[in-house]
């Protein structure tokens, strides 16, 4: 396994006689080595990742208007609703009072 920059990263476990193989991987040396360098590896992998991926953003196009269509479609909605409602108001009956036939 190579250290990719580790410090300490694991021995090369062939040189070693098979005694000192052993006691090597018993101790649990090995594995906390290795592990360092899969850290390493790892790390690096998700920096570069980070560094291509591509940002996430909306496209505007210039002259559209941007996001929204803005206050003039506000203005002009609620004109058409004002309108919806006076004409709905002339269709009623002219009532001068409600509650004179119920009362008196």
């Amino acid at each position: 396994m190579q250290k990719f920059g580790v410090k300490k990263g694991p021995v090369d476990r062939r040189r070693l006689s098979d005694q000192d193989k052993s006691d090597y991987n018993g101790s649990g040396a090995y594995g906390e080595r290795a592990s360092a360098v899969k850290r390493v590896k790892a790390y690096r992998g998700n920096r570069a990742y980070e560094a291509k991926r591509p940002q996430a953003s909306t496209p505007q196009t210039p002259g559209t208007g941007g996001m929204g269509v803005g206050l003039g479609a506000q203005i002009e909605r609620n004109r058409e609703i004002g309108a919806n409602k006076r004409k709905s108001e002339g269709f009623r009956p002219q009532l001068d009072n409600v509650y004179k036939d119920i009362y008196s």
